[in-house]
């Protein structure tokens, strides 16, 4: 895996939260296993960057440290200089004695440091399921009037046979042989601070404390099973293109009694051949007559709704706006809705007869 957090979401250290979330969607969505040309090794290693970078205590960790503890207290004088050591509990030899507690370093709790610097930890809550991202294409009317699409994802989901349990229907619970029901049990370490004794979940019952005597036979005992799965999305009028909906619990399926992941739906409205978007209005553009624009009258023009008829006073000018009220695009959030502009442009003959040439020089006479 790639050697800084920072460089596989393609961000700065001084990024903020935000943009940390935006680079990983962005990356994410890019390398999901899931997507043709995905890379599975690559999607891991963007997820394992995310999860310490979008957290607080395990990004401050991170800048301190980096992926590594020994990492922090190599050279340059930082690291562990002008700290005390004296309750660090070791055995073997080691110069530390005594109850290590909960010292706190720099902000994180240091019994947390190094639970992640050796493996393990008191407990371990089960993951909570990947989000997964997919682009959807909408027409302009649509954009409108709203859609429903419906999709295939091929992703993890909750074992139909156990219910994500994991044990096969009917087999029966029994205490952990390993933890004996704690959940936990003690791990020696060796390090070049002595041996240490830690205490680590349990790998057998990943720290439920108790195993079914006969595992799932479709999901192997880890509760999810890959399959597909057809999605319903409503897609509300309005949406702009470039515009994300997300679907709580659509993503992937998570660990045993986790929450699944969201589904985040990144929306593209395609091009109109008359009409442009701006904010919640219709933009479109109708040519009119020399004649129509001086003596007035009246055009048929298109929208979104269908064809309906624009009155065009006598001295119209080349440029100007009229407005049909509420024929827009709807406010996305239920307030209201656009108006429809039509920029009327005066269509100026190229060639002129004599007999057209002779009256318009007559009107410029009667102007002056």
């Amino acid at each position: 895996m790639a050697s800084d957090y920072y460089d596989i979401l393609g961000v700065s250290k001084g990024s903020s939260d935000d943009e940390i979330k935006k680079a990983y969607r962005k990356m994410a969505h890019k390398h999901h296993p899931d997507k043709t040309g995905g890379d599975e090794k690559k999607f891991k290693e963007i997820n394992e960057a995310y999860q310490v970078l979008s957290d607080k205590a395990k990004r401050q960790q991170y800048d301190q440290f980096g992926k590594t503890f020994d990492q922090g207290g190599a050279g340059g004088g930082q690291g562990f200089s002008g700290f005390d050591f004296s309750g660090f509990s070791a055995q073997g030899g080691s110069a530390f004695g005594g109850d290590f507690g909960n010292f706190e370093f720099g902000g994180t709790d240091f019994e947390d440091i190094f639970s992640n610097v050796f493996g393990g930890g008191r407990s371990r809550k089960q993951k909570r399921g990947q989000d997964i991202q997919v682009d959807v294409e909408i027409d302009f009317s649509e954009m409108v009037s709203g859609a429903k699409r419906k999709i295939n994802l091929y992703k993890s989901a909750v074992c139909d046979r156990c219910d994500g349990s994991g044990g096969e229907p009917g087999a029966s619970i029994k205490t952990c042989s390993t933890c004996h029901g704690a959940g936990q049990v003690q791990k020696n370490t060796r390090s070049f601070f002595g041996s240490f004794s830690q205490v680590i979940t349990c790998p057998d019952c990943l720290g439920e404390g108790k195993t079914y005597e006969k595992k799932c036979s479709k999901c192997g005992g880890d509760g999810r099973i890959k399959k597909e799965q057809e999605i319903e999305i409503n897609i509300p009028a309005g949406i702009a293109s470039g515009q994300t909906i997300s679907m709580q619990g659509a993503g992937e399926a998570g660990g045993k009694g986790a929450r699944s992941g969201d589904l985040y739906i990144l929306v593209r409205v395609k091009n109109h051949k008359k009409f442009t978007r701006h904010n919640n209005d219709i933009l479109s553009t109708e040519e009119i007559s020399f004649s129509c624009a001086t003596l007035g009258g009246e055009i048929e023009i298109e929208t979104i709704e269908g064809k309906l008829i624009l009155k065009i006073p006598a001295g119209t000018q080349s440029g100007e706006t009229f407005r049909i009220r509420e024929k827009g695009v709807p406010d996305v959030h239920g307030r209201g809705r656009g108006n429809h502009l039509v920029k009327i442009i005066v269509r100026i003959p190229k060639k002129l007869s004599r007999e057209q040439r002779r009256l318009i020089e007559e009107l410029e006479k009667v102007g002056e």
